[in-house]
């Protein structure tokens, strides 16, 4: 079978609104391969270019924005298919809804690339698209909508050149260039008289990545925190809340000697109201006191002096709490809590969504451990999905925390690709803040980064149950990104905005 005849068969496929239909949401998956467990990180920088062809092949708008909003609904789907146990039919209703967010970027990509684009159409979509695809990542962010998982960006983890880049941009400017990359290779494939705009703009990439990995700011390295993990793994079944605090409490005595300055559990580690179990209360400080250190607990529990379950993590010294709490603040919708319960409640019904809302913290908390290195060693907590939202640890490091803790719970997902997803973001959250993340779970994956981005020491694996002892670098400095903010985001606002305005003026003129 020939080139020609392939291409003649595809075509009429994609005549076919229904064949279209499920091609889109074939391509809009492509990119989620990029992201832990496959980490084919190379394939977000070309695994956009079907999704953009076929949108740009779209005989009307109204097909392009179709087009864009099933690719939408594919790519979350993918990205998200490990929580199809938790939520069944429901994460397709989720997905649905939330994939038309790409239905106005399917229009951007069908106005600037279809028919005979030249050069000036091809140059602003090479602005236009990736702010585009910036403002669905920024909409689709907000809390309440499922937050930031999945941010094209956000793929780059392991790539050294583009943790550099995040910590001028954060992880925002990495998508940026990501998706400009994409549009260039589309439009050097479907667009012969812009090829030469497309390959600059593939050369003027490469060149701000290799710039910037060569000459941007890096954070400057400052001794070292010895940090204990403690993850229990697997324990379910009957008693299983008291029989995990046991295992965690086994675990942490074997650190006795090893001179640790901070010993940190995962999220849920205890699962009773430290203020109405006192025996609890007085086991962990037993504990600190033996193992010469400071416990960062997690305490998943009704409060005895507020009303409601509160996620809280909970600084324990060797006599007892020391005061330092902070309360979760973003919850996992229809993991912690059912927005709009009243028409959502159902969900309950048809999967493992919370039967009861949890409560909100404050704000967020700085802890300080104990005055042993000049000032004491300052602490930012993160629970669990707070870690996939850039602009909580930007702002505790603008605080002041030296070290960022981030304590999980993905034992519910144990064998899907959510536990290497979730432990991959401590090394973006690092790059953009220079600051060392800890990433301690129940049962894996654990994680610690340094202030680049690296890896420090080994991965705990979700089959792995050890107390695991980790010399974690400090740094000084403040990132050019902590410092600036997210300045890519208001910039591809400002570029779709000048490109709405100058549509509406120029249909404005033809009336």
């Amino acid at each position: 079978m020939t080139m020609w005849s392939l291409a003649e068969r595809y075509g009429r496929l994609l005549a076919s609104p229904w064949w279209r239909s499920v091609v889109s949401i074939a391509a809009g998956a492509v990119p989620a391969l990029a992201f832990p467990e496959p980490s084919l990180w190379w394939l977000a920088w070309v695994g956009l270019v079907p999704w953009l062809l076929l949108i740009r092949s779209a005989p009307t708008g109204r097909r392009a924005a179709l087009d864009g909003w099933l690719g939408g609904a594919g790519f979350l789907l993918a990205v998200h298919h490990w929580l199809l146990p938790s939520l069944h039919v429901f994460i397709l209703v989720l997905v649905a809804l939330l994939g038309t967010l790409w239905a106005p970027w399917g229009l951007l990509v069908h106005r600037l690339l279809a028919g005979s684009a030249g050069p000036g159409r091809v140059a602003a979509a090479l602005v236009v698209v990736p702010s585009g695809w910036l403002l669905v990542e920024l909409v689709r962010s907000w809390q309440y909508l499922g937050g930031p998982w999945g941010l094209l960006g956000a793929s780059q983890w392991q790539v050294h050149p583009a943790l550099r880049v995040a910590s001028v941009g954060g992880v925002w400017l990495v998508g940026f260039l990501l998706v400009v990359v994409n549009t260039a290779l589309a439009a050097l494939v479907s667009v012969p008289r812009g090829r030469a705009v497309a390959v600059a703009a593939v050369v003027t990439c490469a060149a701000a990545v290799i710039g910037v990995w060569a000459g941007a700011p890096a954070p400057q390295f400052a001794g070292t925190v010895r940090v204990a993990l403690v993850q229990p793994g697997i324990i379910d079944g009957t008693g299983s809340v008291q029989r995990r605090f046991d295992r965690e409490e086994k675990l942490t005595r074997e650190l006795a000697g090893r001179r640790v300055d901070l010993v940190v559990w995962g999220e849920s580690s205890v699962g009773q109201d430290l203020g109405s179990r006192p025996d609890l209360r007085d086991r962990l400080a037993a504990l600190a006191r033996t193992v010469g250190s400071d416990l960062l607990v997690n305490v998943d529990a009704r409060r005895s002096d507020r009303p409601g379950i509160f996620k809280s993590s909970v600084l324990i010294g060797p006599d007892g709490p020391t005061g330092d709490r902070y309360d979760k603040m973003r919850l996992v919708p229809f993991g912690e809590y059912v927005p709009a319960r009243s028409v959502l409640g159902w969900a309950t019904s048809v999967g493992k969504a919370a039967a009861e809302d949890r409560r909100r913290g404050d704000g967020p908390v700085l802890m300080r451990l104990p005055d042993t290195r000049g000032g004491g060693l300052r602490v930012g907590p993160l629970v669990c999905f707070e870690s996939a939202f850039p602009d909580m640890s930007r702002r505790l490091a603008q605080d002041g925390a030296q070290l960022l803790v981030v304590q999980s719970a993905t034992s519910t997902f144990q064998d899907s690709w959510a536990p290497r997803q979730h432990a991959s973001l401590a090394a973006l959250r690092a790059a953009e803040t220079w600051r060392p993340v800890v990433h301690a779970t129940l049962t894996g994956v654990s994680t610690v980064a340094d202030p680049r981005g690296r890896t420090v020491g080994r991965t705990l694996g979700t089959d792995r149950s050890a107390a695991v002892v980790y010399d974690v670098p400090l740094a000084r400095g403040t990132s050019p990104y902590v410092r600036t903010g997210d300045w890519t985001l208001y910039g591809a606002v400002a570029i779709v905005a000048l490109f709405c305005a100058t549509e509406v003026s120029r249909l404005a003129i033809r009336k």
